[in-house]
Parts: structure tokens; sequence; C-alpha cells
């Protein structure tokens, strides 16, 4: 084993899924997570889907304990894996529907274990790594909580339409409305890839809850999209009490995406192509120009609906972010190609071989340094994306935005600029 590290800066990304959850890449697999998540530069990586049996069996057979709270694979002892899993509750509730994903963190196999055992009794565990439970989300939370104190229970992507607690299409209109009285035993809130901290801070009773960020990857490379920057002695008793007691000396910032880039940023109808602003949406009364039907209310419709603050409003208790671009994702577009080609996996293992990872990458290495590996185009063009020089085209209904950088020779006034 090797030595426990004491108080140093530590990357985490807690929030994503095996092989085993639906629409999920086969290279999910603990061997792949890790190689990931080292050359992303990520220190602490979720195991995602404790909950499916075959995925349990790979976690109990392969992992070795590490420090506290944290195991390791045999094969890579710089990665510590923290045991983790998201669960759907689907259930009625006040007459409707509600469709809220919650992630579980947790400080032991033998935990996870004994939740496992409790909820077999509630639905098909095997079915999805992420398993559809037809209980109320505020069960699941006692449950958690009554088995192991110390476990982190998270609202997942809080503002997706679908599938969170203040979604648009099966949400609720504040915490207590959804969890009552075991509001209090939330660890924090997950602000998803569609929103940003900025935009949360305009809803005041979210103050007091820590706002983390984390990939919900599906494959190897969304790994480490959004992550949580900390400053902890490294066992998970001080993880969680970073995370829990939101202390800005050790939770030192959220990595985000851009927001715009998410999926459900914008209102629109994606069948029908169509994408409006919340002003846009609001002139056409919620309904489709196209088709007549109405219109998915992305996520800043619905913070914009439940604000109590006007944008821009710092609370004093906030905890930074830093907005970034995945490391392919610039590269692609300085070579105008698509991530996915031979291209940008040349250009990026060039970067990859010659520095630490690819958060050092994108956070720090300077100018100079970059352009000794690659063109001066993909080296500009990480350092603009570092300063926020991006064109943004908003994603909805489930449509990715896109991102573009704003070279100084070929400026686009007619998209919108964010520095």
């Amino acid at each position: 084993m090797t030595p426990i590290y004491l108080f140093m800066k530590l990357i985490a990304d807690l929030h994503l899924h095996s092989k085993y959850s639906r629409a999920t890449s086969r290279d999910m697999d603990l061997e792949h997570i890790a190689f990931s998540a080292q050359r992303k530069g990520i220190d602490i990586i979720g195991t995602g889907d404790f909950t499916h049996p075959e995925w349990f069996a790979e976690l109990k057979t392969k992992l070795e304990p590490a420090e506290e709270g944290f195991y390791t694979l045999s094969n890579n002892a710089k990665v510590r894996f923290v045991i983790t899993g998201e669960i759907s509750n689907i259930y009625n509730r006040q007459g409707k529907t509600r469709r809220v994903h919650n992630v579980v963190i947790l400080p032991s196999l033998e935990t996870a274990e004994k939740i496992n055992n409790v909820l077999s009794w509630q639905g098909n565990l095997k079915a999805d790594g992420r398993p559809i439970l037809g209980m109320d989300s505020e069960e699941l939370l006692k449950i958690v909580i009554n088995t192991e104190p110390q476990a982190m229970f998270i609202p997942a992507h809080i503002w997706t339409p679908w599938f969170a607690v203040f979604g648009s299409m099966s949400g609720f209109n504040s915490l207590e409305e959804a969890f009552g009285e075991n509001t209090k035993y939330l660890a924090a809130l997950e602000t998803g890839l569609s929103s940003d901290p900025k935009m949360n801070w305009r809803v005041s009773a979210l103050d007091k809850f820590t706002l983390v960020s984390n990939s919900d990857a599906h494959s190897p490379d969304n790994i480490g999209r959004e992550a949580n920057v900390l400053d902890i002695d490294f066992n998970y008793s001080s993880f969680r009490e970073a995370i829990v007691k939101k202390d800005k000396n050790k939770f030192l910032y959220t990595i985000e995406f851009f927001p715009e880039e998410g999926k459900y940023h914008y209102d629109g109808h994606r069948l029908c192509q169509v994408r409006m602003s919340p002003e846009a949406r609001k002139k056409v009364n919620g309904m489709c120009p196209v088709c007549g039907k109405p219109l998915t209310i992305g996520v800043l419709s619905r913070v914009d609906e439940l604000a109590d603050r006007e944008e821009g409003y710092l609370p004093p208790n906030a905890i930074p972010y830093k907005s970034l671009v995945p490391l392919k994702e610039i590269i692609a577009d300085a070579l105008k190609c698509q991530a996915k080609t031979k291209a940008v996996e040349e250009e990026y293992q060039k970067l990859i071989n010659h520095f630490p990872n690819e958060f050092n990458i994108l956070l720090d290495a300077s100018f100079e340094d970059l352009k000794k590996f690659v063109s001066e185009n993909i080296a500009q063009s990480i350092i603009l994306v570092r300063e926020g020089k991006v064109h943004l085209e908003p994603g909805y209904d489930g449509e990715y935005g896109k991102v573009k950088v704003i070279l100084p020779e070929t400026p686009n006034p007619s998209q919108k600029e964010l520095f």
C-alpha cells in the first residue's frame, strides 16, 4: 500500500455509472475507470452502481482497502475508489408522479451490503446499475441514514426536468416538500451539467448546502467533465466533513461544464428542433410553435421560477467554481473536426505524455509550455477556455449544447460571449 496522504489538494468525481447501467460503455469497468481517472488527474473516484449484484461482486473481489473509507486496485495504487451509487425513485406524492434521482456515498463495502439487503425488497436491483425503486425519496433517505449515519445522501442533478428534485416535469418546489423534516440529513446538492453554482446562488434556500459537481459519466472519456477540488486529509471522515460542513478552507472549488453545454439548459422541443430562451418560451405560452405540443421546460427557466434573488448574487459562504471544457473537445474545435477522431487522439496523447494529467493541462499549464508540444492554435484555445472566452449554443430537451473557442482572428459577435 502507498503511504497515507496528509492534507493535499485532491480532485474527486463521485457520480458515474458502471457497465451494468443502461446506455453505458462496456469499458466502464474498474480497470478502465481507474486508468481514465488517473489520466484526467482525479484522485478519488466513485465506484457507481453499488446496488447492482454483479457489479457489487466485482467491487468485493477486486477492490482492496486503502485509507479509511477508500479502496484501490492492485494495479493502480494512485487512484482511490469510494463506494457510490445512484438510485432512481419513481413514486406518487400529492397526486403527481415524482421521478427523483439520488446519489448515495458510503464509507465501506460492508455498509453497502447492508443497504443492498434492505433495498432488494423494494425492487429488482439486478435490472439496472441505477435501479428504479417505487419508494419515496424521503423513505430512501431514512433507510440510508439509519443504516449508516456517516453516509452521504445527495439529490442528483437537482434541476434536470425529468428526473430531479426540482425538475420541471416531475419535481418539487422545495427540498422540504420532498424530504420533510429529514431535509437536515442531506449531505449536499448536485448541480448537474445544465446548471452551475452561480445559477443556484439565486435560490436562498440552497445556501446552507454544499453544491457538488460530478461527471455522471457513462463512458471513460466523460469521467471528470465535472468534479470537486478538496484540500483534505486523505480519508473518508475528512472527505465527508469537508462536504457536509461546507468548509471553504477544505472544499476549494468545483470544476464545471459551461451550463449552456448541458442537455437541458434552455427550453425546447428536440423533435421539432425548437430551442428557446425562457423569455421566448413565455411568448408562446410554453407550446412548441411547430407542432403545438408542450415544450420541455429547461433548467434556466426552472431556476428563474424558484429564484428569490437577481442574477449575479454572491452568497457570503459560496464555494467558488471554474468552468472548463474537456480537453478533447478543445482540440477538436481547434482542428475543426469531431472529438472521436484519430487526429484529436494524437494531439491529446502528445499533451498527456508531457504533462501530469488533463486537469494540469486545463488549469495550470502555461501557453509557452503547451505550444512546445502542440500547435499554437491548440495551445491558445486551451488558454482561452480557461479565461472563459467561448461562444455558447445552449442545449435543450436532451440535446447537448455546443461550445466554441473565441479565437482573436475569428470573432463571432452574433453569439454569446462569456467572461
